[in-house]
């Protein structure tokens, strides 16, 4: 992209701020250039986050009728699916589909508790009381 082409459409998704982007002077060098966003950026990250919290809303309901556990959830809460997820808690997939069995949540231990707490970014506390909550249920 050229220097004179760089976007400059004000996106909201930016927040007011600016990304730097890399685009080529007259002479045919690089440079980094600031950007205020692209509308067809702006679109495809309205849509992402549209997606992310539809399955959100369906996980929530999957949850509140005791086909879920909480963790789907609360992973898209967190905009992460289950590649991001396993990536940040160093868990592999398929541990993480069988935590999000409600069987399976009823028993995680503390310490696995505490690596999904920090890879959430939720309390310790409250993933117990869901448990205690699913427990209580059962």
């Amino acid at each position: 992209m050229k220097l004179d082409d760089v976007p400059q459409d004000k996106s909201s998704s930016y927040g007011g701020h600016k990304k730097l982007l890399y685009a080529t002077t007259s002479e045919g060098r690089y440079t980094g250039t600031k950007s205020s966003g692209w509308d067809t950026e702006a679109f495809a990250t309205t849509l992402a986050v549209e997606a992310l919290e539809q399955q959100a809303q369906e996980a929530y309901n999957q949850w509140q009728q005791g086909l879920l556990s909480p963790l789907p959830y609360l992973m898209y809460q967190a905009r992460l699916d289950e590649t991001g997820l396993s990536q940040i808690s160093g868990f592999w997939r398929w541990r993480l589909r069988r935590h999000f069995k409600p069987a399976h949540y009823r028993g995680l231990s503390s310490a696995i508790l505490r690596r999904y707490s920090d890879a959430l970014g939720v309390p310790l506390a409250q993933l117990k009381a869901y448990q205690s909550q699913a427990n209580q249920q059962e």
